[in-house]
């Protein structure tokens, strides 16, 4: 027998069972990269969480003769709907044994919810902000989730999705860039150093965590206003920009964040996180005293780092900005003794940067796919 049904995440029994389903199903898999419960906890938290206080969302548990069988949320982005004109839930935290039945019946439950909000579609994996990861992986899966800025399935779940009607909406690929593979032409490389030479473009480093912070909110800013092209896009609020930085920019490494200016203006972007996924599974999602010690010595030591969030405005390649970019990026590589990159989850619909990235020796190695139904 199934049943299907919404939990409330107040009552600490139902939260506490929806999350730690996916730490139990995924426990024995070496590619996987827990993430940590108190942000799991956060997205569930109506108070707390930003998201909430523009838009809505639910969490539903299927089960099969009362064992828990998947899990999923469903939400309403406003602000999303309202600037792409469009009528979309939003699907998120799905987790599923390889059981077709017991899915559709969770999804029915979705659409259900939607339609009561007027809506008449659902598009997901999405999360409830630009660095939760996009989609349901559909091929890499030899290889280890970057931390928790991605998400790490089963091959079964695009299976699952697709016997449930849905189709795709885009992919998100990840390319890996090896130290010795990755080299920038003589010529881009010249004209990096003629650019920066003329003053116009400036590459600002940071000293230290604190200047970086100080920056933090402007940067999240000038990110939330560079890419409203993008597919994913919506404008955030002011303390979702706040929350973003508070989460992601107070655990990076500051020399290893750095912005692209054009007479004084952030026009591009690059991001880079020492990999610390070894740690994290070590720490099966929690934080500790030892923990936070863990990841202090894992960012020194370890040989990969992800670039995630990395672009420049389109209307300043042709002047030299992608040129920078790129310069910036082999130097991020090289200069701090890193053997493997990976350039985190872009669109596919970023269609020049990935050709860029590829003709420079990038390999796409993972894909995520995003998929939508109307219902």
């Amino acid at each position: 027998m199934i049943r299907v049904f919404q939990i409330d995440p107040d009552q600490k029994a139902e939260r506490e069972r929806f999350i730690q389903f996916h730490y139990d199903l995924y426990k024995n898999c070496p590619q996987w990269v827990p993430p940590f419960r108190n942000d799991i906890r956060m997205m569930l938290n109506r108070k707390k969480h930003p998201f909430y206080d523009h838009s809505d969302a639910a969490f539903f548990i299927v089960e099969r003769d009362g064992k828990m069988v998947g899990r999923v949320s469903a939400m309403e982005n406003k602000p999303f709907n309202q600037y792409h004109n469009t009528k979309k839930i939003q699907f998120y935290l799905f987790d599923a044994l390889n059981d077709l039945e017991a899915v559709k019946a969770l999804f029915e439950e979705v659409y259900k919810w939607g339609r009561q909000r007027g809506m008449d579609q659902v598009v997901g994996p999405k999360g409830f902000s630009g660095f939760d990861g996009y989609g349901v992986q559909v091929e890499g899966f030899e290889h280890r989730q970057m931390m928790t800025m991605m998400n790490y399935n089963y091959p079964y779940y695009a299976e699952l999705l697709e016997g449930a009607g849905f189709e795709k909406e885009v992919d998100f690929v990840s390319c890996y860039i090896p130290q010795s593979g990755f080299r920038l032409p003589e010529k881009a490389q010249e004209i990096a150093r003629r650019v920066k030479e003329r003053g116009t473009f400036e590459v600002k480093d940071f000293k230290n965590k604190r200047e970086l912070l100080q920056w933090g909110e402007r940067i999240g800013r000038a990110y939330n206003q560079a890419f409203v092209n993008n597919w994913e896009y919506y404008p955030i609020s002011d303390r979702e920009v706040k929350f973003v930085v508070e989460n992601v920019l107070t655990i990076a490494d500051p020399k290893l964040i750095k912005v692209i200016l054009y007479k004084g203006d952030i026009v591009g972007f690059l991001f880079a996180f020492p990999d610390i996924s070894a740690a994290l599974q070590r720490q099966g999602g929690r934080i500790t005293p030892w923990g936070l010690i863990d990841f202090l010595l894992e960012m020194k030591r370890t040989k990969w780092v992800s670039l995630n969030g990395v672009g420049v405005l389109p209307q300043y390649h042709g002047r030299g900005g992608n040129a920078i970019l790129y310069d910036e990026i082999q130097k991020t590589i090289t200069d701090y003794g890193f053997l493997h990159a990976e350039q985190t989850q872009m669109a596919d619909t970023a269609e020049q940067v990935r050709k860029d990235m590829i003709t420079l020796g990038a390999k796409i190695y993972k894909v995520h796919r995003i998929f939508h139904r109307a219902f």
